[in-house]
């Protein structure tokens, strides 16, 4: 297979990888065919999986726009991923041109792509660390070198927290960022689950167990247990809800079914 230029030496581009697959979802070039015959064979169990990518990217932005609305200039993107049309820095600094934007993904490819994306821009970075490490990324020289996290930050956790498997605790990693950010930040969240899927939970687990053969497990967590990572927080109204619920800016009724699988919400640090 022949390696192009946006894929960095020294990852093995014959295993697939989330953040390619996800790129594949969304219409996207930087993916190969071992992500997208993953890709594939996940969508022979649930159909509608390019539908949830939209919508969980629909949501992002309306939350980023909510933020800076709300006067916050800073963002900590972590699970990042691969850049894609009407990514945060495009909307944080289209709705506030000051506007700074931390990125951070421990997938070598979406760093890469993200350097490439970023080249130019005084105003967002990409960080190499793990959202299962907090501290690291706290400490990370190119997040503490653009953000002050004595102010208030919005912290993006998008699709990320369903591929942390509870060994790892992912709750007391969220918990560890909470308590770094200054009061008045928020946290923006999306989470699969099997909850608001239009398929048996047979049949969509058939996906979870493509990504489990793929050795990144998808754990597709229930709503009373993607509500508690927001303890710390006071939920901003609707609370946690389907992607497409949260602020709607169109008339939802069109939506496709699969739109509303899992949750979002966003929550306020007091």
């Amino acid at each position: 297979m022949e390696r192009p230029a946006w894929a960095p030496q020294g990852i093995d581009i014959s295993v697939p990888s989330v953040s390619r697959i996800y790129d594949y979802y969304l219409g996207g070039s930087h993916n190969f065919e071992v992500d997208r015959e993953a890709a594939r064979k996940a969508m022979e169990f649930m159909p509608g999986l390019p539908k949830i990518m939209q919508a969980n990217r629909a949501f992002m932005r309306r939350a980023v726009r909510f933020a800076a609305h709300q006067g916050i200039t800073q963002f900590l993107d972590i699970g990042s991923g691969i850049p894609t049309f009407g990514n945060v820095h495009e909307v944080a600094q289209a709705a506030s041109p000051g506007a700074k934007v931390a990125y951070v993904d421990h997938d070598p490819v979406a760093v890469a792509h993200s350097e490439a994306v970023l080249a130019g821009n005084d105003r967002a970075v990409i960080a190499a660390a793990d959202l299962r490490k907090p501290q690291e990324i706290l400490d990370n020289a190119e997040v503490t070198g653009l953000l002050d996290l004595n102010r208030p930050v919005a912290l993006l956790l998008v699709a990320v927290l369903h591929f942390i498997e509870d060994a790892d605790d992912p709750r007391a990693a969220v918990a560890t960022l909470r308590d770094a950010l200054a009061p008045g930040s928020v946290m923006i969240l999306t989470h699969a689950s099997f909850e608001g899927i239009p398929l048996t939970e047979e049949r969509a687990g058939g996906t979870v167990g493509v990504y489990k053969n793929i050795k990144n497990p998808l754990v597709m967590r229930p709503r009373e247990e993607v509500s508690r990572f927001f303890d710390g927080y006071e939920m901003v109204e609707p609370g946690l809800v389907s992607m497409p619920n949260w602020r709607p800016e169109a008339p939802v009724a069109q939506e496709d079914p699969f739109a509303f699988s899992g949750f979002a919400g966003v929550g306020r640090k007091a």
